[in-house]
């Protein structure tokens, strides 16, 4: 008898507390597991996550701006504009290698927590791109403007026009005059955006994405950079990712997009990156830019989780959290390098 009260009572207890854990999950108005519900909630906060090394001076800035209280989009603006104004950069803004009419022309784009995003795309002339992406989802009804359109609407907006093709990028373009083939090199700054992912202090999810493209394209060209779902993408219930490498790889699968589903699912932030970064690999296995073919992406979660991961060796981006502050890390690939 006593052996059954005690029975009983474990019982009782076992199902308020199963009952409080349905309450809790409840309560949040969410679809929450209970495994999910035993898991940790400590969230590693503020963490900056940038595409390649002219990443580590843009997370610099951005980080002392989020430190200084500015918003988080305006940090974004800040910390990509570093690697735009740079003319050293031969990737993004001033200085970018040219099309193969030497003309420099620049893509970006940024998204917020709320997913309002701004975009722009074969922008000529303005060195800071994502600062009118800036604008383009703070003072227009559109997400992406494009060409003279999107240059008149800087210009309207106070942005000054300038030249942006410097004595060293027009000499790399006669130098490429003389061949005039289009054979992108893989990991070289010709094609090798500088995206930055954001989870700042509240929690909330930001990213942007600038580039001046792949060198030597056809004029006109636009990559997955301005593009929200390719270039960069973000849900602020589950994470965000970015992407850098051949544009019309990432175009043809969607593949930021496509990574921040696979976290939705479960799926850590590298093991997201690497199951689409092996999708593009599979699907371009035949394929006319398979010789050329780099594809890396960065993602973060909502738990400050990060990684990145690429199709060949040789993709690293900068990370800055409290804990470790800023560094380069080296992203894992498909292909392995040979050893020598």
């Amino acid at each position: 008898m006593t052996n059954r009260r005690k029975f009983i009572k474990k019982a009782a207890l076992g199902s308020v507390a199963i009952s409080s854990l349905y309450t809790h999950a409840s309560n949040t108005n969410e679809d929450v597991s209970t495994k999910n519900l035993l898991k940790t909630n400590v969230i590693k906060k503020p963490i900056i996550i940038s595409t390649w090394r002219h990443g580590l001076a843009a997370n610099e800035e951005a980080w002392q701006q989020l430190k200084n209280k500015k918003p988080t989009l305006d940090a974004i603006v800040s910390g990509v504009g570093i690697p735009e104004g740079d003319p050293e950069v031969r990737s993004v803004g001033y200085g970018g290698l040219p099309d193969r009419e030497g003309k420099v022309t620049l893509d970006a784009c940024i998204m917020d927590y709320n997913s309002d995003c701004g975009s722009v795309s074969f922008l000529q002339g303005i060195k800071h791109p994502i600062a009118v992406a800036k604008k383009v989802l703070e003072e227009t009804p559109h997400v992406m403007l494009t060409g003279k359109g999107a240059l008149q609407f800087a210009l309207e907006k106070g942005f000054e026009e300038e030249n942006l093709l410097t004595e060293k990028s027009e000499k790399r373009w006669k130098k490429w005059l003389e061949d005039s083939k289009y054979k992108p090199v893989i990991n070289i700054e010709n094609h090798d955006t500088i995206s930055m992912l954001v989870l700042d202090e509240e929690g909330n999810l930001y990213g942007g994405c600038t580039t001046s493209g792949a060198a030597w394209k056809m004029h006109g060209r636009v990559g997955d950079s301005p593009i929200i779902g390719a270039g960069l993408f973000l849900d602020n219930e589950v994470g965000a990712a970015a992407a850098t490498g051949l544009g019309e790889a990432v175009i043809r699968t969607a593949g930021s997009a496509m990574v921040v589903e696979l976290m939705r699912q479960g799926k850590s932030p590298t093991e997201a990156c690497k199951e689409i970064v092996e999708r593009i690999y599979k699907k371009h296995l035949n394929h006319k830019d398979m010789a050329y073919l780099q594809v890396g992406f960065i993602a973060v979660n909502k738990q400050g989780e990060h990684g990145g991961y690429s199709i060949r060796p040789g993709f690293n981006y900068a990370v800055y959290d409290e804990e470790k502050g800023n560094r380069m890390e080296k992203a894992a690939s498909k292909i392995v390098r040979k050893k020598d």
